[in-house]
């Protein structure tokens, strides 16, 4: 009989593309891939390990799922990913319900532990998580017809003391830019419309690879490939956002107005301990470099809140800095204790429930921005990737190049005249907190 394998992602949009590597080597090996894990004989759990929260949910998972030795079909349970990367024995000793595992740095050896552990043989392949991303691998793309993430490098070097990702994913490595055009191309003969290029620490692609710093060429390169029209960046990290990176999202149409650019703190005692470029005067120099330059620019970023030693007043000050530079989006995060990270073993670590009460303010403030920002929306003219159909209030309901898939907002379309996975024209008659509304134009 033919084994149907179901894979289970947990966590960010690289441990997805990691997954769909796997699925694609899985189908190429003639086993059969199943959407219901009662279904399966082989359940492979790709997991995350980043946060307490995400190891907690990686581990019962992994527990839900072997409950399916005596439920359904499952013969053998393999669980890959970060969380494998850093505890690899531990699990393997303290959770028997495991039949093999798999590193972050060897996934493209998936077929071999599938058969290892379907054999009895309890196989365990973690080794340095240094990955040839040049390999040529098949992938089944898991997203949207339409819409698909590219790995531009793996790994991190920048060492922030609170930051486990180099322990698990291992030093920065770039891909060519030959190989991620060559998938590029690959995704858009397949109706792939918008691309992400994902990386820990994009803004230093191509400084192992080349000596030199080539995400300008790469965005180009990338925006020359016919079908595709939008090209997202993610995870731009400040300490390298170079003059020529902003000028060439800013005249190059493709490229989305769209950065990520994670700032994690804006007080430069909290920077300072947490080992990150430049301090605030810097991160409000570059902010106001790139919206001179892209006024159009929708700028997302990242706050730590409840970081070892962050006093009540260094709460207060993070809460008037992003009152002021009034960011397009924002996402919160509480602090996380990770071992083996410098930060664990810093002073003043800031209760619980202050830091979620943190959590919460800084939340409600930026609430506050979101809808002030979404105003500025009202009366323009925006394109609209479409990516699904309201019956019950017959809209229509998309992204613009504003808005990242999953974490940002979307804009409900009346009249609209593009299909599913096809860019409309908008104008926006209505901004709310996150989302916006308007009639899609002929």
């Amino acid at each position: 009989m033919t084994e149907r394998v179901k894979v289970v992602t947990l966590g960010c949009e690289k441990n997805m593309v990691d997954s769909e590597i796997m699925s694609g080597l899985i189908h190429e090996r003639g086993y059969q891939l199943v959407e219901q894990a009662d279904d399966a004989t082989v359940i492979i759990v790709n997991t995350c390990g980043f946060i307490d929260a995400a190891k907690e949910e990686s581990v019962n998972t992994i527990l839900d799922m072997a409950e399916y030795k005596q439920t359904g079909r499952l013969k053998a349970l393999i669980v890959s990913g970060c969380l494998t990367q850093r505890y690899k024995q531990q699990l393997m000793d303290e959770m028997p319900e495991i039949d093999g595992i798999v590193g972050t740095g060897d996934f493209h050896h998936i077929n071999t532990i599938v058969d290892e552990a379907l054999n009895g043989k309890k196989p365990m392949k973690v080794g340095n998580p240094a990955f040839d991303y040049d390999q040529k691998l098949p992938r089944l793309v898991t997203t949207p017809r339409y819409t698909a993430y590219v790995k531009i490098a793996e790994g991190c070097d920048n060492a922030c003391t609170f930051c486990s990702i180099p322990i698990m994913r291992g030093k920065f490595r770039s891909r060519s830019i030959e190989s991620i055009v060559a998938e590029v191309e690959l995704l858009a003969s397949q109706g792939v419309r918008e691309v992400s290029l994902i990386a820990q620490d994009s803004t230093n692609y191509g400084t192992d690879l080349y000596d030199a710093f080539m995400l300008p060429e790469l965005l180009n390169r990338v925006s020359e490939v016919e079908g595709i029209a939008w090209v997202r960046l993610h995870y731009a990290y400040p300490g390298f956002f170079t003059d020529e990176l902003i000028e060439t999202i800013a005249v190059n149409p493709k490229i989305c107005k769209y950065i990520d650019m994670p700032l994690q703190h804006s007080e430069d005692i909290i920077l300072k301990r947490m080992r990150r470029p430049g301090r605030q005067q810097d991160a409000r120099e570059l902010i106001n470099k790139i919206r001179t330059r892209i006024p159009d620019v929708a700028l997302r970023t990242s706050i730590i809140v409840g970081f070892p030693g962050e006093t009540e007043e260094d709460f207060n000050r993070l809460c008037d800095f992003v009152r002021e530079i009034k960011f397009d989006r924002l996402g919160v995060f509480t602090y996380s204790s990770e071992e083996d990270t410098p930060a664990v073993r810093l002073p003043n670590h800031v209760p619980d429930d202050v830091k979620e009460w943190r959590s919460n303010t800084l939340m409600e403030i930026q609430r506050d921005v979101s809808k002030y920002n979404s105003s500025k929306y009202i009366g323009r003219e925006i394109d609209v990737l479409v990516e699904r159909y309201d019956g019950r209030s017959d809209v229509y309901i998309g992204r613009s190049e504003y808005d990242a898939p999953e974490i940002d907002g979307e804009v409900f379309i009346s009249n609209c005249q593009a299909g599913i996975g096809e860019i409309q024209k908008v104008r926006v008659t209505h901004a709310y907190e996150f989302d916006m509304s308007g009639e899609g134009l002929s």
